[in-house]
């Protein structure tokens, strides 16, 4: 049972890592007018994105220094992503593993 929540916590945050670097690619495309962001349906889909990641992003860019509008926070926030699954990975299999 135990196994099962790590699985979906790894999972829920792999699925974060995606939805992140979708919201990166997009960031992109509008930055070099590859998107018309005049479209009523991109923009509701980037408010929902910004909703969804600007919480991750907002206390990692007080940390971060100035770049001089690079921003890094994205990248920053899915290492971290990235630093807990292996760190659930590993509590999963001592979780598995029989104690002897």
């Amino acid at each position: 049972m135990l196994l099962a929540l790590f699985q979906i916590l790894d999972f829920l945050l792999r699925i974060l890592g995606w939805i992140i670097i979708g919201q990166v690619i997009l960031s992109w495309l509008i930055a070099f007018n590859v998107l018309n962001t005049s479209s009523q349906g991109l923009r509701s889909f980037l408010a929902a994105l910004d909703k969804i990641t600007e919480p991750l992003y907002r206390p990692v860019r007080r940390m971060l220094p100035d770049f001089g509008g690079i921003d890094f926070s994205p990248l920053v926030v899915l290492i971290l992503i990235q630093i807990l699954r292996m760190l659930l990975n590993g509590v999963a299999v001592e979780v598995a593993s029989p104690t002897v």
